[in-house]
């Protein structure tokens, strides 16, 4: 029978997941502005669009609620633009990215599967782990 400091520990590691997959879709949304940006010098909701496979109703309303967040600005038929607060956290996601990336690569996964399975990860990662991945993909050791 699991001890009440257990389910506490439990209760705190569900609150985290939960927590993780809210800020999830935020985060992706910022760093693809951000890249489409660097890319094409703007980004419009055609462009998430076409990148997230979803259509632009989906899109428009995950950029209604992100810039409820004050992640990004925009006007009708205008492009999207990341605020100060939204360029940070799209700074930081693709930092994190990069990361658990070089960390798969260190660990011997091909290109291709580290780009899809960093994905998943990097949104679920903590900080002290990170840390380490960042420790062993520059180091080349486990």
């Amino acid at each position: 029978m699991a001890s009440m400091s257990g389910k506490t520990s439990n209760a705190k590691v569900h609150k985290r997941v939960r927590n993780d997959h809210s800020t999830e879709t935020a985060e992706d949304y910022v760093e693809a502005i951000a890249e489409i940006e660097e890319r094409d010098g703007t980004c419009r909701v055609r462009d998430l669009a076409d990148r997230f496979g979803v259509s632009h109703v989906t899109v428009i309303r995950i950029v209604r609620r992100i810039e409820g967040e004050g992640l990004v600005k925009t006007e009708p038929y205008k492009p999207i633009e990341l605020t100060t607060k939204g360029r940070k956290l799209a700074k930081a996601c693709a930092q994190r990215h990069d990361v658990v990336v070089r960390f798969l690569r260190a660990i011997g996964v091909s290109q291709k599967n580290a780009e899809t399975d960093a994905e998943g990860i990097e949104h679920h990662v903590s900080s002290e782990t990170l840390r380490r991945f960042n420790e062993i993909a520059d180091s080349g050791r486990l």
